[in-house]
């Protein structure tokens, strides 16, 4: 069975529920971590469709899971996201609001690279409006950056001037989780083990793990297959956050040769971003 199937999905929540891990959104998480957890985080980059189809799959067996959605018009969809949230799902939002700044200013006032304070000014303006937007829809309670590989910009860095929590934000995964004692595996760059291609979505910026002493470094998987196998060993560690991008996974034919081909090109200019943003925290 091809790996980043909907049947290899089904296979490792099987693996992970059979281990009798409890399953957790990340903001009940964060009210009351259970002693073996997962958390299921979905970044809706696009194709909003797949994870209407991961949520209805977790709902068939009792699980609740947390999707991160973006504002622009390939993720949002206000019917999918009542839907998702209807069946308990919690709902977050994906924020990209200083790379959207860094767009708009440049668009409509011919500003190509805006001072930094300003640019965070305008960033946290557009921030309220859209999670606004948001809560129109579904209670979001929780957010995470949404990683714009190819931007300048660090979306995070809104947080070195403001604090979420006056939004009304209880969390966001990046600052909010202890990464020496949860696991984080993400999906990036359509393998479990994507650290050169990986710009931004990494574990070590979270304040508890400012050394990089995370978990990540003591696990390795390359395939979902090798997840399942550690699950049905009993090897896996008590906690765990995993990522998903719904849009890579498929049960049909030419939608999944067309992500591995897609991700594959996509890859290669990654590494070569990351490698130039290696030394710096936020470029």
């Amino acid at each position: 069975m091809p790996d980043f199937t909907i049947c290899r999905y089904i296979e490792l929540l099987k693996a992970l529920q059979g281990e009798g891990f409890a399953f957790q959104t990340f903001l009940d998480f964060l009210k009351d971590p259970q002693p073996r957890s997962i958390i299921l985080r979905h970044d809706v980059d696009r194709l909003p469709e797949n994870s209407l189809r991961f949520a209805l799959i977790q709902h068939e067996r009792g699980i609740h899971g947390t999707y991160y959605f973006r504002i622009v018009r390939e993720s949002f969809d206000p019917d999918i996201i009542r839907e998702i949230a209807g069946m308990g799902h919690e709902i977050g939002y994906h924020y990209e609001d200083l790379d959207l700044a860094r767009k708009y200013l440049k668009k409509n006032r011919g500003d190509s690279k805006p001072d930094i304070p300003y640019l965070i000014q305008t960033g946290i303006q557009l921030f309220g409006q859209h999670l606004s937007r948001f809560r129109e829809i579904a209670p979001v309670s929780t957010i995470c950056m949404h990683g714009s590989p190819l931007s300048p910009v660090d979306n995070r860095l809104l947080w070195e001037e403001y604090d979420y929590r006056d939004y009304g934000i209880a969390g966001e995964p990046y600052f909010d989780i202890d990464f020496s004692n949860v696991l984080y595996l993400t999906d990036t760059g359509r393998r479990w083990d994507g650290d050169r291609y990986n710009v931004r979505d990494a574990a070590g910026i979270s304040p508890y793990t400012q050394n990089g002493d995370t978990l990540s470094a003591l696990y390795r998987f390359h395939t979902t297959r090798d997840i399942i196998r550690s699950a049905q060993a009993g090897t896996l560690p008590a906690t765990i956050l995993f990522t998903f991008h719904p849009q890579r996974w498929t049960g049909r034919s030419l939608p999944w040769l067309k992500e591995l081909v897609w991700q594959g090109m996509k890859n290669q200019v990654k590494y070569f971003r990351a490698r130039s943003l290696a030394r710096n925290r936020y470029p």
